[in-house]
């Protein structure tokens, strides 16, 4: 039976075959050290899941919710970004709070897309920033490009060789997978050539909080101007460790909050009303709880370095986010990133998750997320060890997925 138009569109899960072999290690008994899905592992705060028993209790709070976020929630978040990075939000017309920022970041593709637009994307990202286009009917232009002095060139080739006009730009700094980050000056050059082109800027700034050596990263919002083409994501998963609530928000201009509050409101009833409550009484806390997530992964990031890099493996120490973005080890880089993660399943009883499924760019990387704690990353680090010590030429058969395409 012929597939489906959109699914069509969608490429094989890359991440599903580590699954499926991660599965199947588990089911022989073997102690598999997961370092693949960012799947943050730390506990909710005490105070945040005390708020949410405290409010689900009364069932009042049982009934359908407001998919734009209630009222003290949207000004929570205004309040945050106030406090954090000097803007000033309208709780009302500026602020929408979201099932987690992956599905903002879809929601809004299918609130301002039409069949054939154009997006200008990074390469390697976040599948979402994409694939949320690509089902929405747009066309993805990539770019290969760090926000460095080469960003702002690729955007021009970019707009001068996309028919029609890009309608909209992708950013995430601090990035998912590469770990970058953006400094203000970067933003400004972008939010100029932005409002020049009459391209809308959607920025995922979900790491926001999980940096470290201590340089905040700042939001494209603090650019005066940006408000104009602006709207930016965040999500409480990693701040507040806060994974499985599904709560996240899009924040800016307000004619394209407006757009996405729109289509969410014919989509969902908004997240649970005593998530929201906990949510919002993380948001007016006094910072406490983020900072100790913080010097968690901070701690976890100076262990995995150390350790991988004594193990033969050396890897970038990453300035933000919970994740490494690790050069594949050249003996085995010939492979490419999903066999390589293939064979740390097999032979080293590790997942990680393969570059090339953040797009065809990452395929010399592999990402490694700081989910476990230190413990487990030194015996990753053993085993890896072990393996790399074994005679890299008994993998020479196998065939790279890349031989496939």
């Amino acid at each position: 039976m012929e597939e489906f138009h959109k699914v069509r569109r969608l490429p094989p899960y890359v991440f599903e075959q580590v699954n499926r072999l991660k599965a199947a290690a588990r089911a022989r008994g073997a102690d598999i050290i997961d370092l693949g899905m960012g799947n943050p592992d730390l506990p909710t705060p005490k105070a945040i899941v005390d708020k949410l028993c405290e409010v689900v209790r009364d069932p009042r709070t049982h009934r359908y919710s407001s998919s734009r976020g209630i009222p003290g929630l949207r000004k929570a978040q205004a309040n945050y970004y106030a406090r954090r990075f000097g803007v000033k939000l309208d709780p009302d017309t500026q602020v929408v709070a979201t099932l987690g920022s992956k599905e903002g970041f879809a929601n809004m593709a299918q609130a301002i897309t039409a069949p054939g637009d154009v997006v200008l994307c990074p390469d390697p990202t976040y599948p979402i920033h994409a694939f949320g286009f690509i089902m929405s009917g747009g066309v993805i232009r990539s770019m290969q490009v760090e926000p460095n002095d080469d960003f702002i060139p690729a955007l021009e080739r970019g707009v001068r060789h996309s028919i029609p006009k890009p309608l909209a730009l992708i950013l995430n700094y601090p990035s998912n997978p590469t770990a970058l980050v953006a400094s203000l000056d970067f933003y400004k050059d972008v939010v100029a050539f932005a409002k020049n082109n009459d391209i809308i800027i959607l920025s995922d700034l979900a790491y926001s909080e999980i940096y470290f050596d201590g340089n905040p990263p700042p939001s494209v919002l603090e650019v005066p101007g940006a408000m104009d083409c602006t709207v930016e994501f965040t999500s409480m998963s990693k701040t507040f460790s806060m994974p499985g609530w599904r709560m996240g928000f899009a924040v800016g201009n307000e004619r394209l909050i407006s757009a996405l509050t729109r289509v969410k409101s014919y989509l969902d009833y908004g997240a649970f009303t005593p998530i929201q409550v906990a949510a919002t009484a993380a948001l007016n806390g006094d910072g406490s709880d983020i900072a100790e997530v913080r010097e968690v992964y901070h701690k976890r990031r100076d262990v995995m370095v150390d350790a991988f890099t004594r193990a033969g493996w050396p890897i970038p120490a990453p300035a933000a986010s919970m994740f490494a973005w690790a050069p594949i080890p050249e003996k085995y880089r010939h492979l490419g990133s999903l066999e390589f993660s293939k064979l740390l399943i097999e032979h080293a009883d590790v997942a990680v998750a393969p570059g090339v499924g953040f797009g065809e760019h990452g395929d010399d990387f592999v990402r490694v997320a700081l989910v476990e704690n230190e413990h487990r990353i030194r015996q990753a680090a053993r085993n890896i060890k072990r393996f790399l010590s074994m005679d890299a030429a008994q993998f020479q058969n196998v065939v790279p997925l890349s031989a496939h395409r």
